[in-house]
């Protein structure tokens, strides 16, 4: 019987990487990039600021603290089609290893 990967992996989790887990969990969702848009607005700079404060707001501020959740986000669609895929193939995998066998069996029946 195959081994039960995921129930491996969790089980290999020191504590620090389940913190670690749970963090990127939090920060790979568009609810914190539209919490971290916030907070980046928070701080711009309206009144008073030079062109070279306002692109050093959007480049340092805004880009850095909003583009992070996104960019997780964007990586777990990624995860998650090829985490499907890989089942797919499991299956399929495993459908043509029981079609070898029985063309195995035909093939010993007919000698």
């Amino acid at each position: 019987m195959a081994e039960n990967i995921n129930h491996r992996h969790k089980n290999s989790l020191s504590f620090l990487d389940k913190i670690a887990l749970y963090i990127t969990t939090i920060v790979g969702t568009m609810y914190c990039a539209f919490v971290f848009a916030v907070i980046a607005l928070a701080g711009f700079p309206f009144k008073g600021a030079t062109p070279l404060q306002y692109v050093l707001w959007t480049s340092t501020i805004f880009l850095q603290l909003v583009l992070l959740p996104i960019i997780l986000v964007g990586q777990n669609l990624q995860n998650r089609h090829a985490q499907l895929l890989a089942e797919q193939m499991y299956r399929i995998e495993g459908h043509n290893e029981r079609l070898l066998e029985e063309l195995n069996k035909l093939k010993n029946n007919q000698h």
